[in-house]
């Protein structure tokens, strides 16, 4: 296998890396510190061509390939994980089912606009009492005559209350089938449609500076042209998402650990004790030895399974994985950030503190660690048993 990335990679990587750092990083305590959303950072993304990097260019996109979409979102993360998740959010949860289920008159309705930057499009499944059990989902979809009247609600939705947002894609249960089970089709929802709001959420210990929001839908009428997908599809059209969706948050855990593995061993090599610095001392040195070599098996898993889905072979197990491991790698070196900061560490005025808090979603969004176990347990058990 070749692990050198192409030249077209290097330069997305080493762009991005100095749009983060010239851009990003001095307002990145700031906005977390006042939980405000930065229109004008996501605009700046569009206007680099962050969204839709891997749509092909008749839609808007940069007709680039998997890794290099990763790439982005892992050098943005190496930074801020609020703007990495506005990033991360719109491409998968966002474009990605319109681009991937939509009817080419939808794809051409919706896709170039949220490719600029100046729109953002969310995905509605999470709901206060279907996490993890997507198959808990309450809203309902009725059907009456050429259109669907919709009611319930969403929780933790990124990308779906700020200025920029256009809408969303609603999972909805729209009946059952012959076995008696829930029925479930997704829709295309604009923001503005009478009976959709959207609410803010505040208070986050975490991407403080992202757009998180409720949903609510009363009475909400869709007309039967806006199903993304076919009817009953809805089930499928979330899994696809989430398996490419993992490939995403698993970016983020890769650029925060990357991000926090810097902090800590610069720090470690500024900061004296007993006469010397405390990364001259083994058991420091040790540490960021082996969080350097974590870093590197996340990295390579989570660019194979980008190469996989690149080259059209299965890769859910691996994405899964990639999830999995990126996901607790990234708390662990940011806690090994924290402590080696030591007290310092737990103060707002170094950086290392915010990537402390922001990693903590990384193991429950998209799917929990334990989650990504299950979802791995069970290609383990169809490859090696059938």
């Amino acid at each position: 296998m070749n692990f050198e990335l192409s030249e077209e990679q290097l330069m997305i990587r080493q762009t991005v890396r100095e749009f983060a750092e010239r851009d990003i990083k001095p307002l990145a305590k700031e906005l977390d510190e006042k939980a405000v959303f930065s229109s004008e950072l996501t605009k700046k993304m569009g206007e680099m061509g962050l969204f839709g990097m891997y749509l092909p260019e008749q839609y808007g996109g940069g007709g680039m390939d998997t890794l290099s979409y990763i790439i982005a979102v892992e050098e943005i993360a190496r930074i801020d994980s609020s703007q990495a998740a506005t990033l991360a959010a719109h491409n998968s949860l966002g474009i990605g089912p319109l681009y991937y289920f939509g009817t080419e008159e939808q794809k051409q309705k919706y896709l170039p606009q949220l490719c600029t930057g100046n729109a953002l499009w969310a995905f509605g499944l999470t709901e206060p009492d279907a996490g993890s059990d997507s198959r808990g989902t309450k809203t309902r979809a009725v059907k009456n005559g050429d259109e669907y009247i919709i009611n319930g609600s969403k929780i933790f939705i990124t990308n779906a209350a700020s200025e920029l947002a256009l809408g969303s894609t609603v999972q909805a249960v729209t009946g059952e089938d012959a076995k008696g089970r829930k029925e479930y089709t997704t829709f295309i929802v604009e923001k503005g449609t009478p009976g959709y709001t959207a609410v803010a959420m505040h208070g986050k210990m975490m991407w403080r500076a992202s757009d998180t929001a409720e949903l609510y839908f009363d009475d909400l009428k869709v007309p039967v042209k806006d199903i993304l997908g076919t009817v009953g599809q809805g089930s499928k059209i979330m899994l696809q998402t989430l398996d490419n969706g993992r490939l995403s948050i698993a970016a983020m855990g890769l650029g925060l650990a990357q991000g926090a593995f810097e902090l800590a061993i610069r720090y470690a090599h500024e900061r004296k004790q007993f006469g010397q610095t405390i990364y001259s001392f083994q058991n420091t040195s040790f540490k960021m030895a082996e969080a350097a070599t974590k870093i590197e098996m996340a990295r390579n898993l989570l660019y194979k399974a980008c190469w996989l889905k690149d080259h059209k072979k299965p890769f859910a197990k691996e994405a899964a994985m990639s999830k999995y491991i990126c996901s607790e790698i990234a708390k662990e070196v940011a806690d090994l950030g924290v402590q080696i900061h030591g007290g310092y560490g737990l103060m707002k005025d170094y950086d290392i503190e915010r990537f402390y808090r922001d990693q903590r979603l990384l193991q429950i969004g998209e799917g929990t660690s334990e989650i990504q176990k299950l979802v791995i347990a069970r290609h383990l058990s169809e490859e090696y048993i059938g």
